[in-house]
């Protein structure tokens, strides 16, 4: 008797934790990637709820890309488990690669392409059925403002128009999550507040989640429901945004947040910006 209900209870716990685990956008344990000698991620844990956005943050080599390539199955993992819109990235690639979209640091479009060539070659790499193509490209130009622009060649474009391009690419085929490396960077001011609105009017429309890396801290902070700042490989704070500046002090700021906690003191490629940076945190914070 004891034995059976030994066994009930593990059976309920194993399907509370499935539970948990579908439930979540990205659901992560203890996830490794080596290079040789290296350690470029180091036992990761982390959860993404569904409908969120949440910013992984940390320095130049601090593990945040490596995270990604292993959540799109880009990279296999060493150790620990992850799952993506509930497939496990290592046994079930295939169906997390049919529900993720992915916006990589580099460009993505094709210059000598049409916007609307663009969108059909992704749409067709993505098997949408031949009667929706019209529509849904339709409607992505439309949703960011690139309708003028639908049959101009892309290497004609700003930066900007490029970036909202490669995310209605990426979208297109209805990612329960969406994965952005860097999203603005290098854009100018008012091409970043386009995306910023853009990517915040994504997800109250279709509830998908964004997870995005970033060294703009205002960025972090207009987008993020919750941020984790990596340091060497590993999680060192997690938190939403007011909470992590409100521990820290009521002027606080989400970069203040952020040196304290990636390690400016030891990070190779800090040079004079860095150091001042540091030593003004330092001041307003006693």
């Amino acid at each position: 008797m004891g034995s059976a209900k030994g066994q009930a209870h593990s059976d309920a716990v194993t399907t509370q934790q499935h539970a948990e685990v579908s439930a979540a956008a990205v659901a992560i344990t203890g996830l490794t990637r080596r290079f040789g000698d290296q350690v470029a991620v180091d036992h990761l844990d982390l959860t993404v709820a569904r409908g969120t956005t949440f910013g992984l943050l940390g320095r130049n080599g601090a593990g945040k890309t490596t995270t990604i390539k292993m959540l799109i199955t880009l990279l296999p993992p060493s150790e620990g488990t992850a799952t993506v819109a509930g497939y496990d990235v290592r046994t079930q690639a295939q169906q997390v690669r049919r529900h993720v979209g992915y916006v990589p640091q580099l460009l993505s479009a094709d210059g000598s392409l049409t916007a609307w060539e663009n969108l059909l070659v992704f749409a067709r790499l993505y098997h949408i059925p031949r009667a929706q193509r019209r529509q849904r490209i339709e409607r992505a130009l439309e949703f960011m403002g690139l309708t003028d622009s639908a049959h101009t060649l892309v290497r004609e474009f700003s930066g900007g128009m490029i970036r909202r391009l490669e995310i209605i690419q990426s979208m297109l085929h209805r990612p329960e999550v969406l994965f952005l490396d860097e999203p603005t960077i290098g854009l100018d001011p008012v091409a970043r507040r386009d995306i910023w609105q853009g990517l915040q009017d994504l997800t109250r429309r279709s509830g998908t989640a964004l997870f995005i890396t970033t060294h703009d801290m205002e960025e972090a902070d207009t987008l993020c429901d919750q941020v984790a700042i990596m340091r060497q490989g590993r999680v060192v704070r997690q938190g939403a945004p007011l909470q992590l500046k409100g521990e820290i002090g009521p002027d606080a700021t989400l970069e203040d947040v952020f040196v304290l906690y990636s390690g400016a003191d030891e990070a190779k490629e800090g040079g004079f910006g860095d150091t001042a940076r540091t030593r003004r945190t330092v001041r307003r914070l006693g």
